[in-house]
């Protein structure tokens, strides 16, 4: 969302996935061996032509493999089958460079239930490559690589593609994990604690207590009952089920256009909201689509049991943004905002159709992450390129896909022969709906420009959901923006007409609070923005100091963190209860208090 940073009084809850960049950036590098690498040319050399092998040879390594284990592929494949040789070589890369010290096995291994891994498809699918339709260009082993790379054993995977078939979505595979990893954990639950009893804490209008994950044991055993009877029965749907901790399932829309989208003729139906919910202020809160287990369940029980609305901004620009809306907002009359953006890579970026090659069939751009591809990586893919051209017009097909995955995973585009690069900030400004330079300047450095892009709001999705406020408050609004990020929701209000009289902006991030600042100043708003760094800090005091001041808030907006919940956190994605994640209860508690001091104010 447009606040991903942590508002929890430290700069360390930022979501960060440097790390993760540079280790899969290296994946294609770090491989061991089982045999010299003079053992193996040998054995290769008797059975193989020297020639066309000395050229396989040649062109794996160049895309970063060992030659070692190239050898070793191209032994077990014959020198014919470029195709069965790269995933042969991704399946070797996936199987030894997995940790140990994790407690995972370097080999094949026995399913086991307290194994940490994401519970359903999760945010990597958005932000490392999933997210755009590709035809199933990914071939079986390939899809193996997928899967461990989002955290999952390697023998879950391979169970689950034995068992769902050779053609099986990877949302399927993800799926049918999660509900075998539900089976063993209500199972060892069981085990474990078959007379455990606990209570859940009630959250009241002034003080909230964050929900404990333990259950009764009645209330085990009818989830388990209740798993069983829904999830055995494994068959392909048009949507992506998404368990939740009581064992029923929150459905994701496909195609994922919530209700309803400018230029589709999807009807939007009226929607009952809870009468709790209906009253000023208008609330909007945003978080990644794609989560743990129970996560958006617990959300929308949090926000008056309001369902979901999701969306992927690849309806709006030629990025995606899987996201989920929890809001009060009218669903009639919306209107987008104007001129249209670019919906396709080649719109957006027309200096690149130059360069793009036939073979690479990119429309659409993934979800714009924190961090960008390396220059070792786009410098491997260059000599991969450059290293097939006296071979033909076009490179083999092994080298086609190895660097399609690589530019889809990476969004990287083409820049010259044989030449690709990641996107530039005031790219990714353009793309996500932000004025040109709106991250430049005041000493930002590019990097902080990455991570706060990343973690915003895609602005014409969410202008389209507010644009119904333009005609009931044509004389201004008074917003409450908890994590603001860098503004989007502002930007969006701004761009829509919509006078900003009184912005309280809740922002943890220096960085991003001197971005809003900058831009409230440099488009002349008339209106008061009151800066507060930790969302902790906004008490009962000062929201009463607020409403009497301007006279109550018409818009409370935000998203908290989405750290803990995204699938890029490999370390801890413990769903709502974790660290920084935790702050949406934040939101539900000065929610809560607004909406009850300004109902007692009527």
């Amino acid at each position: 969302m447009d606040a991903k940073s942590a508002s929890n009084g430290n700069h360390d809850a930022d979501w960060n996935t440097d790390d993760e960049l540079e280790v899969c950036n290296e994946s294609f590098s770090h491989w061991g061996s089982t045999s010299s690498g003079q053992e193996a040319n040998g054995g290769f050399g008797e059975a193989s032509s020297p020639t066309n092998s000395t050229k396989l040879i040649h062109d794996f390594v160049g895309m970063g493999f060992s030659k070692t284990m190239v050898v070793k592929a191209i032994e077990e494949n014959g020198e014919d089958d470029s195709e069965a040789i790269l995933e042969t070589l991704l399946t070797y890369t996936v199987v030894e460079n997995f940790p140990e010290e994790e407690g995972l096995s370097t080999k094949p291994c026995l399913f086991d239930s307290k194994s940490k891994s994401p519970d359903n498809l999760s945010e990597m699918d958005s932000c490392l490559g999933i997210e755009e339709n590709s035809n199933h260009i990914l071939e079986q082993d390939t899809m193996l690589s997928s899967l461990v790379d989002m955290g999952y054993l390697v023998e879950e995977a391979l169970t689950a593609m034995n068992n769902c078939g050779s053609e099986a979505q990877l949302s399927e595979l993800t799926d049918y994990i999660c509900a075998a990893q539900m089976v063993k954990d209500f199972d060892a639950q069981l085990r474990e604690s078959p007379d455990e009893e606990d209570s859940t804490s009630v959250m009241t209008s002034y003080s909230y207590t964050m929900p404990r994950n333990d259950y009764l044991a009645r209330e085990k055993k009818r989830k388990l009952h209740k798993f069983q009877q829904c999830g055995r029965k494994w068959h392909k749907g048009s949507e992506k089920k998404h368990w939740d901790e009581d064992g029923d399932i929150m459905h994701l829309p496909n195609p994922m256009i919530g209700f309803g989208i400018p230029d589709d003729p999807w009807p939007i139906v009226e929607r009952k909201l809870p009468e709790v919910a209906i009253g000023p202020p208008y609330f909007y809160y945003e978080n990644v689509a794609l989560t743990p287990k129970g996560a958006w369940s617990k959300i929308s029980r949090f926000l008056y049991d309001i369902e979901p609305e999701f969306v992927d901004s690849t309806h709006f620009s030629a990025a995606a943004r899987k996201r989920g809306y929890v809001h009060n907002l009218p669903i009639q009359n919306r209107f987008p905002l104007l001129p249209i953006p670019p919906r396709t890579i080649q719109e957006a970026l027309p200096l690149t159709n130059k360069w793009w090659p036939s073979w690479d069939k990119r429309k659409k751009l993934n979800c714009l992450q924190t961090v960008i591809g390396s220059a070792k990586l786009t410098e491997r893919i260059r000599n991969a390129l450059e290293n097939n051209e006296k071979y033909g017009d076009e490179p083999p097909p092994h080298v086609q896909k190895f660097v399609f995955e690589q530019c889809r995973k990476w969004n990287l585009v083409w820049v010259g022969k044989n030449k690709v690069a990641p996107l530039e900030p005031d790219e990714m400004e353009m793309l996500l709906g932000f004025p040109r330079d709106h991250t430049r300047g005041g000493g930002i450095s590019r990097t902080d420009r990455y991570k706060a892009l990343g973690n915003s709001f895609q602005v014409d999705t969410v202008a389209y959901h507010l644009s119904v406020l333009k005609n009931q408050f044509p004389n201004g609004i008074n917003i409450l923006s908890l994590f603001s990020g860098i503004g989007g929701a502002e930007v969006a209000l701004h761009r829509l007409g919509i006078p900003l009289k009184n912005v309280v902006s809740v922002e943890i991030a220096e960085v991003n609070r001197n971005i809003i600042r900058s831009w409230w100043e440099q488009t002349n708003q008339r209106g008061q923005l009151i800066e507060i760094a930790d969302v902790q800090q906004v008490s009962i005091e000062r929201l009463d100091q607020w409403i009497s001041s301007f006279g109550g808030f018409d818009l409370v907006i935000g998203g908290s963190p989405c750290n803990n919940l995204a699938g890029s956190n490999r370390v801890s994605r413990n769903g709502l209860d974790g660290k920084q994640s935790s702050l949406f209860y934040h939101y539900v508690r000065i929610l809560d208090l607004v909406k009850t001091m300004m109902g007692r104010d009527r």
